[in-house]
């Protein structure tokens, strides 16, 4: 552990739990190196963030922001109106707290955070998790000290001397699910005995995946599938009111999970959306899953995401289109065989970075 006496650091950024969940793991990370760290989290307002990072024991304080439509429309003159007070409310927190670094992890709220700390000559570091890094990410990265990546080939975005490959930060209690297994199963109140599907539908709702797995829901519990059900909160009522009779026979309906260990720990396969997050977390929890990309992302990178597995024979991966029809068979052909589940997991398992927070923290430390 370093002798710092006093180490302040600004994480900002989030707007979805694959950007907060990291960022939490990075300050946790810090935390372990210098025990003293004073962490501010930087948000958006009305974000997940806001709930999240003051239930892992961080302050957080949030910014009037929110991205750029991208059809041309008067809510665009909003947009520029509150980014121009979150500049002038990022400076002033700046200011205040005198951080030694600044760290941004994706998301509307990194952006002034970063911006501004680095105009005064504050170390700037970037945490970029997908394939295909963001706009914002992309001009922060000029006046960036370094960037953390999770996937190869990133130098054709981002200047080569600053790139550290780290992976992408899990939460830490998925480092070791195996061992909770009947934790996991008396928390759902699971039957072990039969098999169990995670389906993660994202925390906004993942459209296709809800519906696909609306369709298939019938033969999955004729087939003592047990389906844990996480549809998002813009799905989640839809859900409910479609399963409330069948509750007692296998399937719990929750907007979101917060318990993430024990349903991975519970389950015997994953259904999931191919955002980096959901993949690095996979891939440590050790899953054999089933990915369903979302279309409607910059440059398709939820495909490549997804492709970096499927091509080492680690994911199985079903296009956006196809799900509907194909979700419920695939699952009933994978499930239930107990070789190919095996290959599965012995080959994402390569992906795993376990240390990935610990790592992007000796990366920050550097910088002090």
């Amino acid at each position: 552990m370093h002798q710092l006496e006093k180490l302040r650091v600004i994480i900002s950024g989030g707007g979805t739990g694959g950007h907060v969940f990291p960022a939490i793991a990075i300050a946790d990370a810090l935390k372990s190196k210098v025990c003293h760290a004073q962490i501010l989290f930087v948000g958006a307002k009305g974000k997940i963030e806001m709930e999240k990072v003051p239930k892992a024991g961080y302050h957080i304080l949030g910014l009037n922001i929110s991205g750029f439509q991208r059809k041309i429309t008067y809510k665009n003159l909003l947009v520029i109106f509150r980014l121009i007070c979150s500049m002038i409310r990022a400076r002033n927190i700046v200011k205040r707290f005198k951080p030694d670094v600044a760290i941004g992890v994706g998301g509307y709220a990194s952006g002034p955070i970063l911006y501004v700390a680095a105009k005064r000559g504050i170390p700037t570091v970037i945490q970029e998790q997908n394939s295909y890094p963001g706009i914002t990410n992309k001009l922060l990265a000029r006046k960036a000290e370094k960037i953390c990546v999770a996937y190869d080939g990133m130098d054709k975005y981002f200047p080569e001397s600053k790139i550290y490959f780290t992976g992408n930060p899990v939460r830490n209690d998925l480092i070791d699910v195996s061992g909770k297994s009947d934790e996991a199963f008396e928390f759902f109140g699971l039957n072990k005995k039969k098999k169990v599907l995670l389906v993660l539908g994202g925390s906004l709702g993942a459209k296709t995946i809800n519906q696909s797995v609306k369709a298939s829901l019938e033969l999955f519990l004729s087939n003592d599938i047990q389906v844990i059900w996480q549809t998002g909160k813009l799905f989640y009522q839809e859900a409910f009111d479609f399963t409330k009779n069948l509750e007692k026979t296998g399937v719990i309906v929750v907007p979101f999970i917060d318990r993430m260990d024990l349903a991975y720990g519970a389950c015997d396969m994953v259904v999931s959306r191919a955002g980096a997050i959901s993949v690095s977390e996979i891939c440590v929890a050790q899953k054999p899953a089933i990915f369903i990309p979302s279309p409607n992302v910059a440059e398709d990178h939820q495909t490549k995401n997804a492709k970096a597995l499927v091509n080492h024979n680690g994911a199985i991966m079903i296009k956006d289109m196809e799900a509907v029809k194909n979700l419920g068979q695939i699952v009933l052909d994978t499930i239930f065989d107990e070789d190919k589940k095996h290959r599965l997991k012995e080959n994402i398992a390569r992906f795993s970075i376990k240390d990935s927070a610990d790592r992007i923290a000796s990366v920050v430390m550097s910088l002090i």
